[in-house]
């Protein structure tokens, strides 16, 4: 299958760059950048430096997608810029958006959160949301959940559609590496500023991720979900560490059942690990992967539910994702070149 990635020289590009290299089913047939076009993979990846042609590829502008002769797109792309893109392609080319252009049904929410006209939206490339799976499958254009929500809402999901937790009630402390902001230099994010030091931003529901995560859980459970999220910037290149707390809807509920929810959910799921009891995730355990460890426990005292979920937001949170929702699409084996293994240390 004949693939294109609009967006390869950020992050999230160059790591779908290097899963599409060792895919065993996928061939690149263009990679674009905006600022670095012209130069080749190798210069402005040093980690795919000498893999072969890989290496050598010059990144085209972003133009040349229209002329693309691939049978899927892979667009990673800021805010706004996935949707013209997207029109001027071919109906028939199934794409797969990593930025928020499609990810919200409500206008409302776009436009509190990016200032804009709402572009749709596609469905949601979440395989393991209940239903996802299907609609993915027989789906030309899917949109890839952002990294914080892809963590939030595997911990949340199940409990909420199992009536364990209530979607109105919901904090979501998460902690992100901070490749997960971008490559675009900044002066916050120098290793000066950010090394040896851990800050929270865009708190109390400004965070672009929050209305995904509602959206989600509102789904999932039937009813409106309210979320109070706190990100959190930590001084480590990639990784997210989601701690959610909802309030448990019974005061009966304890650890056993909120374990047995998540279990079930996702007893068949190739990605997802729900960890021995008392064993909680840590991000060093997915680095790397497409992998998603999780955890949970009642806390009976406060009559709240604690989940914890760990992913690698380059990987289940960005590129791996996409590259699992292609496999969908193509009607490629789900889990076709990625892996749930982290590396360590």
């Amino acid at each position: 299958m004949r693939v294109a990635v609009v967006g390869a020289s950020g992050y999230a590009g160059g790591e779908l760059l290097r899963l599409i290299s060792g895919h065993p089913a996928l061939e690149l047939v263009l990679a674009t950048a905006d600022t670095r076009a012209g130069k080749t993979v190798g210069d402005v990846h040093a980690n795919l430096a000498g893999n072969g042609a890989l290496s050598g590829l010059v990144l085209e502008p972003h133009s040349a997608a229209k002329e693309a002769d691939a049978d899927l797109v892979f667009l990673s792309l800021p805010a706004g810029q996935s949707a013209p893109i997207a029109t001027s392609l071919p109906d028939d080319v199934a794409i797969v958006d990593l930025g928020p252009d499609f990810r919200l049904a409500d206008p409302a929410d776009w436009a509190r959160h990016y200032g804009s006209d709402h572009p749709g939206r596609w469905a949601t490339g979440l395989p393991e949301f209940p239903g996802a799976r299907a609609l993915i499958s027989n789906a030309v254009r899917v949109a890839a959940p952002g990294c914080y929500a892809t963590a939030a809402i595997v911990a949340l999901a199940p409990l909420v559609a199992a009536g364990l937790a209530a979607p109105d009630d919901i904090v979501v402390v998460a902690a992100s590496g901070t490749s997960g902001a971008g490559r675009s230099p900044r002066t916050d994010l120098l290793g000066s500023e950010v090394m040896g030091s851990v800050c929270a931003y865009q708190a109390a529901g400004v965070h672009r991720h929050t209305p995904e995560i509602e959206q989600a859980l509102a789904e999932a459970g039937g009813r409106p979900a309210r979320v109070s999220f706190t990100p959190i910037l930590v001084p480590m290149p990639r990784g997210i560490l989601a701690t959610c707390t909802a309030k448990l809807a019974s005061a009966g509920t304890g650890t056993a059942a909120l374990r047995e929810a998540l279990a079930a959910a996702y007893a068949a799921e190739p990605f997802v690990t729900v960890l021995p009891d008392g064993q909680w995730p840590g991000t060093g355990a997915v680095a790397g992967s497409n992998g998603v460890h999780v955890q949970a426990a009642a806390d009976p005292r406060c009559r709240r539910a604690t989940v914890v979920a760990a992913i690698d937001n380059l990987g289940k949170g960005a590129a791996g994702q996409a590259i699992q929702n292609a496999n969908l699409m193509l009607g490629l084996p789900e889990i076709a070149g990625l892996t749930s293994i982290g590396v360590s240390p």
